[in-house]
């Protein structure tokens, strides 16, 4: 059997004889929209849940903060920003909009991708600001969160009379899902608020996972940070596997989030199969840019492989490792026990800078060795990390082979390891 695998802006090919074939999970394929994506968009627009209309609470407002995403997500905003700013702007065409581009902890996007992500025209004629969460000055007190720590967001957020973003919903590893008050934190917030949101108690919760919300602490707080920081409206898409918008969410933060989540669940929720090899993507471009990014992906992955298998991930990686501190939990110790190890006796007052991504990583890499097939350019750095390297699926599927020492080794393909939610394999029959 052939199976085509997100790759950067391409595919991966994977041949797996059938009879060794587990599964492929994909999430369930929506109905045909007969509706455009503008009109996906447009629609949601006019018909807010919990809220009035955008124009409305627009209206008598000086100046208004939309917040969006950055250059690592999918977000569509050549579609989506046009349609938003319209619908402000016809409530009130003299409100002064600043747009922020919410990079959490993320590195600032060039020029190029500010163009590429929201048109040649809106780069021009909008005011964008680049969130700097290193920024201490650039930052206003919100508060204590429900956690302990201290909430620091954005000063423009503060400064203005009016509060709304646009975002996506996937699954997301350890806050459950993407989108809405993820906007707020960590988008918008301080490197000292996101530090101790993700720390290593919390990602080692076990309702920090994904597709769970209720009792999961790092959403608690994102959620307080949301209502602290007064955001008003939001802007959701749901995107298929060729990053198309299939549906659209809008209106109040928490209702029009909450409905756009269950949406996510019943597209995205599959059940899992065990198997000795599970292959499985991070969605490719742009979620697949760096090592980073594709420990979303290995999460899937985990689920469904045995104790001692083997994953393999197929990531473009043309942004390498993805941030100098999480190559170094691995580059810098012997293996993935003792990263953990080190990571999980930090208090969460003493979060340092990537760790909860490295301790996710380490804990993929302490149930099953990690194949990455990538670029040769990028063997260097995945092997210094103690994980293997792959030019093509097909030689990281005989690597597999030979460390588990069986070329029947079975198979589950996850073509795309952000894009579903992959519930825990029934114990065999």
């Amino acid at each position: 059997m052939t199976i085509a695998i997100p790759y950067g802006r391409g595919k991966q090919t994977l041949e797996i004889p059938e009879a060794r074939l587990r599964a492929v999970i994909s999430p369930r394929k929506l109905e045909t929209e007969s509706r455009s994506q503008e009109q996906i968009v447009q629609d949601a627009l006019d018909n807010p849940i919990g809220s009035p209309r955008l124009r409305e609470l627009a209206k008598g407002k000086g100046k208004i903060l939309v917040i969006t995403s950055d250059h690592t997500r999918p977000l569509p905003s050549h579609i989506t920003l046009p349609l938003y700013l319209a619908e402000i702007r016809k409530g009130n065409p003299q409100a002064e909009i600043t747009i922020l581009i919410a990079t959490g902890m993320h590195r600032p996007p060039t020029e190029e991708e500010i163009r590429a992500k929201f048109g040649a025209e809106a780069a021009k004629k909008e005011r964008f600001v680049i969130h700097n969460a290193r920024d201490v000055e650039n930052m206003a007190f919100f508060g204590t969160l429900p956690s302990g720590g201290e909430l620091w967001l954005n000063r423009l957020v503060k400064e203005s009379d009016l509060v709304v973003s646009e975002g996506f919903i996937e699954p997301h590893f350890f806050a459950g899902f993407s989108g809405g008050r993820k906007s707020i934190l960590p988008g918008a917030a301080g490197m000292k608020t996101v530090l101790y949101n993700h720390n290593a108690g919390f990602i080692r919760d076990p309702l920090a996972r994904q597709g769970i919300l209720e009792g999961n602490p790092i959403h608690r707080d994102m959620a307080f940070a949301a209502r602290q920081a007064g955001l008003a409206f939001i802007l959701n898409v749901l995107l298929d596997e060729e990053k198309r918008i299939v549906a659209a969410v809008a209106g109040d933060s928490a209702q029009a989030h909450e409905k756009g989540c269950q949406l996510c669940l019943d597209m995205t929720s599959v059940p899992g199969v065990g198997a000795d090899i599970v292959v499985t993507s991070n969605g490719g471009y742009p979620l697949d840019q760096n090592i980073y990014q594709s420990v979303k992906g290995l999460t899937a992955a985990e689920v469904c492989v045995r104790e001692g298998g083997v994953i393999i991930i197929c990531a473009a990686l043309g942004d390498g490792h993805g941030g100098e501190d999480f190559y170094h939990w691995f580059a810098d110790r012997k293996n993935a026990g003792e990263v953990m190890g080190d990571i999980e006796n930090i208090p969460p007052e003493s979060t340092v800078m990537d760790q909860w991504q490295a301790q996710i990583l380490a804990r993929v890499m302490e149930k099953a060795s990690v194949i990455f097939v990538t670029g040769p350019e990028n063997r260097e750095l995945i092997e210094a990390m103690h994980m293997g390297w792959a030019e093509s699926a097909g030689d990281a599927l005989a690597k597999a082979e030979g460390l588990l020492e069986d070329a029947a080794a079975l198979v589950t393909v996850i073509p795309d390891g952000v894009g579903v939610i992959v519930q825990k394999p029934k114990p065999e029959e």
